[in-house]
């Protein structure tokens, strides 16, 4: 079918080719003046050569300063990672949980007219031993208002976990007391526990508020033995307490050898790690399959009086 339309080309292919520019905009040289020739390619800017000699001498400056670190790291004996820190552990300075020192205010803030109160929500299906054993060390330290209720969300609740905490016989006013423990029973998946409601978050999980009580006490620890105690702490609960039975007889098996240095987990006196490890294990019914150096460690425990008061709510 012919065309409707048929339109003259303006320039043909050829004259188009010829004429096209190179570039759009054509702007003079402005690195020298007109009429005057290009400086040859060898020849170097001055200030470029004194950058250059300047990141010559820095690099000179920077081997010689290597040179000198490497032969003082020669002289310096580091540990690797297989190193055993106990050595290290027998040199750190413990102070016995018994002993006066610790500061309350200083701790944990001054509040003028109140009493500090501890709030714990556990599930009496599960109780928390440790918290119990760190609230009894508390009460030898400092003048504890105890107090145990029940929620609703809980049916019934055993007697003895109704006394746990023993009768206070001597009632005095609230204000002469330096803290508040106050323990409610209630149907919670994990333990959670509160100390200042207004601007503190809960703290969940019997380990983490484990951790928060016997900060209480003041205790000063090297990073070595914190790490130490924090990692035996959350071996005991995830591992010893909730793992598989597999997991558990490796558990038993790195206890006893820790204990076969030393009479405690960690170091020569008690922590939080024995604490929490102990509760683990009566807890798990594997109290009485341990092995030897982890049986001898348990009855040190229970000849301490805060363990003993817990193991009669086990009976």
């Amino acid at each position: 079918m012919p065309a409707m339309y048929k339109v003259r080309p303006l320039h043909s292919a050829g004259v188009l080719a010829e004429h096209l520019p190179s570039c759009m905009y054509p702007v003079p040289n402005l690195h020298r003046a007109p009429g005057t020739a290009a400086p040859p390619q060898e020849e170097v800017d001055p200030s470029l050569q004194a950058l250059e000699s300047r990141q010559e001498e820095i690099l000179k400056r920077l081997y010689e300063l290597k040179s000198a670190v490497d032969g003082l790291s020669k002289m310096i004996q580091t540990p690797d990672a297989d190193f055993d820190v106990t050595n290290i552990i027998q040199t750190d300075e413990f102070s016995p949980l018994t002993a006066n020192g610790a500061d309350l205010d200083l701790m944990l803030g001054k509040d003028y007219g109140a009493l500090k109160d501890v709030v714990i929500n556990a599930n009496p299906s599960l109780p928390p031993l440790s918290l119990l054993v760190i609230h009894s060390l508390l009460c030898e330290r400092y003048k504890i208002l105890s107090a145990v209720h029940t929620h609703s969300s809980v049916k019934s609740v055993p007697e003895n976990l109704l006394k746990c905490f023993g009768e206070q016989t001597k009632k005095q006013p609230r204000h002469e007391y330096q803290l508040g423990f106050t323990l409610i029973w209630k149907d919670v998946p994990k333990p959670q526990m509160k100390f200042s409601i207004q601007t503190m978050c809960p703290i969940e999980g019997e380990g983490n508020i484990a951790r928060f009580l016997f900060s209480l006490f003041g205790q000063k620890y090297n990073a070595v033995t914190s790490t130490l105690i924090d990692s035996w702490v959350d071996t005991a609960i995830f591992q010893l307490k909730e793992g598989s039975s597999k997991e558990r007889g490796a558990v038993l098996r790195s206890m006893n050898a820790a204990l076969g240095k030393s009479s405690w987990l960690v170091g020569n006196e008690l922590t939080l790690a024995d604490v929490v490890a102990w509760c683990a294990l009566q807890q798990t019914g594997t109290a009485n399959t341990a092995p030897a150096n982890v049986q001898k460690w348990m009855k040190s425990c229970e000849n301490l009086a805060p363990f003993s008061s817990v193991m009669k709510l086990l009976k």
